[in-house]
């Protein structure tokens, strides 16, 4: 007898959805330690901030870059492991707080960073998932994740705990009583993202070659990561460009049968990113966006009334819900992408 019974669900998507309760289980355990810590950085003024990371963590540095640079006002910036374990730099970073964000806390390359950050004279905060890492024992603050054990190779509930843990650095550092508030909120947003389908639109890339992915400010390190698992689960060729970078020439390749998705986010970037999704559609491409009354576009729902730093994160939870079946629909399985590991230790 045939079974007709559907598909069960890959441990991505059973793994995304455990992203509510793994941001709710990070702040309750690391709400006093970030407080703390923001005490300490008022105290401390930083001259500036260095971020490490690879890979869905570097993407969650890239939203952290902006949250600090609009909300503090201080400089970010991200510098490449090589610069220590390759080229065994020297780095002066006396003043510096230095962030190393990691899911497995074990990559050489980022170690080798670290440990240069230290003897530069930063303060050294580490925002790792392994608590038992070699990335622990090395910071002056060590920020768990708290996502739980991940075993798809594609990372999901633990991006996105990446990105709440910048929020709350930046919440606690600011002392900011909205954003704390959204921080509090969050947890029941991503469980709202959960119920937002993209899949629908998504499977419209089913013979898709390329495409780009759109974000800009806050929202850019979710395009970042939502190209990285086109390519990761899919094998879908996606590049991730700013609203605004993509007008510099990559918009040469916009047209018809050239798909583009885009985020938005309730903010000052706004009419900018609008207005760039308006010239792609002018241009005959097809459009996904989340943002709403754009004719010609395939809407993305979203929940409403969000605040801009945590519309990025939502806009993931949906994504990573649906992009599963895309892969299948490809031929992929979305938890054992071909070439890749879970941990992948560069020098």
């Amino acid at each position: 007898m045939t079974d007709t019974s559907p598909p069960s669900l890959p441990l991505m998507a059973l793994e995304a959805a455990e992203a509510p309760d793994a941001v709710a289980r990070q702040t309750e355990r690391c709400g006093a330690a970030f407080a703390a810590l923001g005490a300490e950085l008022r105290r401390r003024q930083p001259r500036f901030v260095v971020t490490c990371a690879r890979g869905s963590s570097d993407h969650a540095s890239a939203y952290g870059k902006y949250l600090i640079e609009t909300h503090l006002g201080l400089a970010v910036a991200s510098i490449g492991p090589s610069v220590a374990s390759v080229y065994s730099g020297r780095l002066d970073l006396a003043g510096a707080l230095f962030v190393a964000v990691s899911q497995s806390g074990r990559s050489p390359d980022l170690l080798s960073l670290v440990e240069t950050a230290r003897r530069g004279g930063a303060l050294v905060v580490g925002i790792v998932n392994a608590e038992d890492s070699p990335l622990s024992r090395l910071c002056d603050h060590c920020m768990p994740l708290s996502a739980g054990p991940e075993r798809s190779v594609a990372a999901t509930k633990s991006c996105i705990a990446s990105f709440a843990a910048f929020l709350q650095l930046v919440a606690h550092w600011q002392d900011d009583a909205r954003l704390l508030a959204a921080l509090s909120a969050l947890p029941e947003a991503l469980a709202g993202a959960q119920k937002c389908d993209w899949q629908p639109a998504l499977l419209q890339l089913a013979g898709a070659t390329g495409l780009y992915v759109i974000g800009r400010g806050i929202g850019y390190g979710a395009a970042l990561e939502v190209a990285l698992k086109f390519k990761e689960t899919c094998r879908l060729h996606a590049e991730a460009f700013s609203a605004a970078e993509v007008a510099h020439g990559p918009l040469a390749l916009v047209g018809p049968g050239f798909p583009v998705l885009a985020l938005t986010q309730p903010d000052a970037a706004a009419p900018n990113t609008r207005a760039v999704i308006e010239r792609m559609l002018g241009l005959g491409a097809p459009v996904m966006t989340t943002e709403a009354g754009l004719e010609g576009a395939t809407l993305l729902p979203s929940v409403p009334g969000l605040p801009a730093e945590t519309a990025p994160l939502a806009a993931l939870q949906s994504f990573y819900l649906a992009v599963h079946e895309l892969a299948r629909m490809r031929g992929q399985d979305p938890d054992t992408p071909p070439n890749l590991r879970k941990v992948t230790e560069t020098i």
